[in-house]
C-alpha cells in the first residue's frame, strides 16, 4: 500500500461511482459518456461538453448545479469553486476530511476527464493578442492538478487515448480502478499541465520581446517511442512542440520503417537547407549525411538537381537522406531508388512517384505539405550538463544582406551567383564549414575541422575525388567560388582555397588580420566579399 500521508495508506482500488467530464476536444467523448452511464456512474459536466452529452440522451448533470453558482464571466467561472475541489481533493479515508465535506455539502468526484482550451492551435492560426489570451485555460488545470495531486483517490484522464484503457479496468475489475493506473495517470497530468504552460509562457515572451525570460521551459508531446537513440545503448523518444513549422515533425511518412533518432535528427538538416532555395525560382536537392550536407544542387527541374548534387559526393550519398524543395515527380523516383537512401523528404509525391518508390519497401518517404520559411523566428535548444542552451533560430539570409566588396576586382555576375549560392549551403555545414560552388552546385563540401584549413583542403580533395569518379578532366573546383561561414583568421585559409581553383570567396569578415587577406586575395585577382554575417553551426 502506497502511503498518502503518515497516517492513512491509498486504497488499491477505488470505484468510479461520480464522473466530471469537461473537454474543448470531444473526440469519443458520448462514447465514454455512455460507457460511463451504463455502469451507473452519475455524469457531472460543463458547457459544450453538458450540451453534447445531453444531446445523445444521457443524464448529465451541470456543474452549476451542484455548486449553486452560475457560470459567470463568459465561462471563465465555473468550476472554481469548493464543492468541486471540495470532492476532488478530499482524502477519503481521513475523518476530518470526510467531516468537512458532510458540514459543507461535498460530494467525491472519483475521475475527472479535461482536456484544455486550444491555446496552441490559436497561436499557430496567428491569433490577435486578446484572442489567445482568452484561449489560456485556468479552471481545466486548476482540476488537473487538484486530481492528480489527490491520485490516491481520484482517477484523472487529459487525453483521449487513454478513454479505451479506464474502460477495461472498469469492466474487468467491478467499475474500479487501480492505484498504478492512478499513478501513471496522474503523472501524465502533471506533464500535460506543464507542457501548457510552457507554450503559454514562451508565447508572452515572444509577444512581449522578451529574449532572456527568467524561467524557460520547452514542452512537447511524445510522437513516439524509438528503438534506441544516436547508438543502440542509449534510450530515445520524439516528442514535438507544437510549432507548426513544415519539416519531419510535422510530416507524413507514406511508406518505410518507423524513422530512426539519426534519420529524424539528419532529415531536419536537410529539409532545412533545401528549404533555403524557392521553388518558385529553380529544383532544389539537398543530400545530408550525419547532419551535413555531401551535395546540393539546383537545376531546370528536380531530376537535374538530384543528379548535380549526386555529383558533388556519391560516395557519401550513399544511405544518405534526400531533401527536394517540389513535389517528388517520377523521373526524378526512378533515378533515386537506384542509390541505397534511407529517406526522401519533399513537400508533396505524385501518385506515379509513389508508387516507383514503393519497390523499395524499406526506403522512407515523407511529404511535408510545405517549406519551412528560413527567414521565420523561433528557438532552438540544445542540452549541456545541468542546463539548457537557448537561442533564436538561425534566420539570416543572404540576400537580406549588404555585401561588401572588399577586392580590387568585383565579382562577376556568375562568381556573385555561386557566392550567395555556397554561403547558403555553408549556412547549414558544421563549422568550420568550407563550401565551393559552381553554376549552382557544390563542387566540394568541408564539414566540422578544428582548422579552417583542413576545411578548404578536404573540400578540394572531396572536389577531386568527384571529378575522378566522373570522369572529369579537372574539379569542379577550377573556376569556383567559395564560402566560408565564419572569419578568414589568416592567409593560409584563402591559399588553400585559391589552390583548388577558387576565383571568388564570400566570408563574414571581421579578424584582426582581414587586410592581410584581402591582400593575398588582390595578389591572386581574386574576388572577395564580406557579409557581415556569421553562420557557426555546432
Amino acid at each position: 500500500m502506497a502511503v498518502v500521508s503518515k497516517k492513512i495508506p491509498a486504497p488499491d482500488k477505488v470505484s468510479i461511482k461520480t464522473a466530471l467530464l469537461s473537454v474543448s476536444d470531444k473526440t469519443g467523448i458520448v462514447e465514454l459518456a455512455r460507457a460511463l452511464a451504463d455502469k451507473g456512474v452519475r455524469l457531472l459536466s460543463t458547457g459544450g461538453t453538458h450540451k453534447a452529452i445531453a444531446a445523445a440522451g444521457l443524464a448529465v448533470t451541470d456543474v452549476s448545479d451542484v455548486t449553486g453558482f452560475p457560470e459567470i464571466m463568459d465561462g471563465r467561472v465555473k468550476t472554481l469553486h469548493p464543492k468541486v475541489h471540495g470532492g476532488l481533493l478530499a482524502i477519503r479515508d481521513d475523518a476530518d476530511h470526510q467531516a468537512a465535506m458532510k458540514a459543507h455539502g461535498i460530494e467525491g468526484i472519483d475521475l475527472v476527464v479535461i482536456n484544455l482550451y486550444p491555446f496552441e492551435d490559436v497561436r499557430a492560426a496567428g491569433g490577435d493578442y486578446p484572442t489567445t489570451v482568452e484561449n489560456i485555460d485556468i479552471g481545466g488545470p486548476a482540476m488537473i492538478r487538484a486530481s492528480a495531486k489527490n491520485h490516491a483517490y481520484v482517477t484523472i484522464l487529459t487525453d483521449p487515448a487513454d478513454y479505451p484503457e479506464l474502460l477495461e479496468q472498469l469492466a474487468s475489475d467491478a467499475g474500479q480502478t487501480a492505484y498504478a493506473f492512478r499513478q501513471r495517470l496522474a503523472a501524465k497530468a502533471f506533464a500535460r499541465t506543464a507542457a501548457y504552460d510552457a507554450m503559454i509562457s514562451n508565447w508572452f515572451a515572444e509577444a512581449l520581446s522578451i529574449d532572456t525570460p527568467r524561467h524557460r521551459v520547452i514542452g512537447g508531446v511524445l510522437k513516439e517511442e524509438m528503438r534506441y537513440g544516436e547508438n543502440p545503448h542509449q534510450k530515445a523518444a520524439f516528442y514535438v512542440t507544437g510549432e507548426h513549422r513544415p519539416g519531419v515533425a510535422t510530416a507524413s511518412l507514406l511508406q518505410g520503417k518507423q524513422l530512426s533518432y539519426n534519420n529524424i535528427n539528419d532529415t531536419d538538416a536537410a529539409y532545412e537547407l533545401v528549404a533555403e532555395f524557392l521553388p518558385e525560382k529553380s529544383a532544389a536537392c539537398a543530400i545530408i549525411k550525419h547532419a551535413n550536407p555531401c551535395g546540393v544542387a539546383t537545376g531546370s527541374n528536380l531530376l537535374d538537381a538530384y543528379k548535380r548534387a549526386l555529383a558533388c559526393d556519391s560516395v557519401s550519398a550513399f544511405g544518405g537522406i534526400i531533401a527536394l524543395n517540389q513535389t517528388l515527380d517520377a523521373q526524378t523516383a526512378e533515378e533515386i531508388i537506384k542509390l541505397f537512401t534511407e529517406v526522401i523528404i519533399a513537400p508533396d509525391v505524385t501518385e506515379e512517384a509513389k508508387a516507383i518508390v514503393a519497390r523499395k519497401a524499406n526506403l522512407r518517404l515523407l511529404t511535408a505539405g510545405g517549406l519551412p520559411d528560413p527567414r521565420s523566428s523561433g528557438l532552438t535548444a540544445k542540452t549541456v550538463s545541468g542546463g539548457l542552451l537557448v537561442q533564436s533560430r538561425d534566420n539570416g539570409m543572404v540576400e537580406d544582406l549588404e555585401l561588401k566588396v572588399v577586392t580590387k576586382r568585383a565579382p562577376t555576375h556568375q562568381e556573385l551567383e555561386d557566392m550567395k549560392f555556397a554561403f547558403k549551403v555553408a549556412k547549414h555545414v558544421k563549422s568550420n564549414a568550407v563550401v565551393y560552388a559552381k553554376d549552382g552546385q557544390t563542387a566540394g563540401i568541408g564539414a566540422g575541422q578544428m582548422s579552417r584549413v583542413d576545411s578548404a583542403r578536404i573540400a578540394g580533395l572531396k572536389a577531386e575525388e568527384a571529378a575522378k569518379a566522373l570522369g572529369l578532366a579537372e574539379p569542379l573546383t577550377r573556376g569556383s567560388a567559395v564560402a566560408s561561414e565564419a572569419f578568414l583568421p589568416f592567409a593560409d585559409g584563402l591559399l588553400s582555397m585559391i589552390a583548388a581553383g577558387a576565383t571568388a570567396v564570400i566570408q563574414p569578415g571581421g579578424s584582426m588580420r582581414d587586410q592581410e587577406v584581402i591582400d593575398a586575395a588582390n595578389e591572386h585577382n581574386v574576388a572577395m566579399v564580406f557579409t557581415g554575417m556569421r553562420h557557426f553551426r555546432h
